[in-house]
């Protein structure tokens, strides 16, 4: 199985952006515990600050990975483009959010991306990325 986790704007800075928010562990550190507790499937991880990017990695890998983990940081928000991509593709895709997107400014209480999802995740720290490979694992 290969699952590709992609996060979207501003994620290179978790571990140092707004700890009360985010906390204290960098993804890289988080990264390398997910690949040794799930050592049997094979994990990726990809990150940009630029939409572009994050849509051209959607479609890479969208027709052939079992699953996808998205966190698109504000993109979520904003970005139909990156909602079309997700309809586009095959591949299951989970959203994913560090922070519960509901307990904060208005703005974010909208997911344009989610409604292409298997499902959403917000919240639950960096543990909702083991959730949602748990979900992709269990169909």
């Amino acid at each position: 199985m290969k699952i590709q986790i992609i996060n979207g704007p501003n994620l290179n800075l978790l571990g140092k952006r707004e700890p009360g928010v985010y906390g204290n562990r960098s993804f890289e550190d988080y990264f390398e515990e997910l690949k040794a507790k799930y050592s049997a499937i094979e994990l990726f991880y990809f990150q940009s600050n630029v939409e572009g990017e994050l849509i051209n990695k959607l479609h890479e890998v969208g027709f052939s990975f079992d699953g996808i983990i998205l966190n698109g940081g504000g993109y979520t928000h904003t970005s139909v483009a990156i909602a079309d991509a997700i309809a586009g593709i095959k591949t299951p895709v989970v959203e994913v959010h560090v922070s519960n997107i509901y307990a904060r400014e208005e703005f974010r209480h909208v997911s344009l991306t989610g409604k292409n999802c298997k499902g959403v995740l917000t919240g639950f720290g960096l543990d909702g990325y083991r959730l949602a490979i748990e979900s992709l694992l269990a169909g």
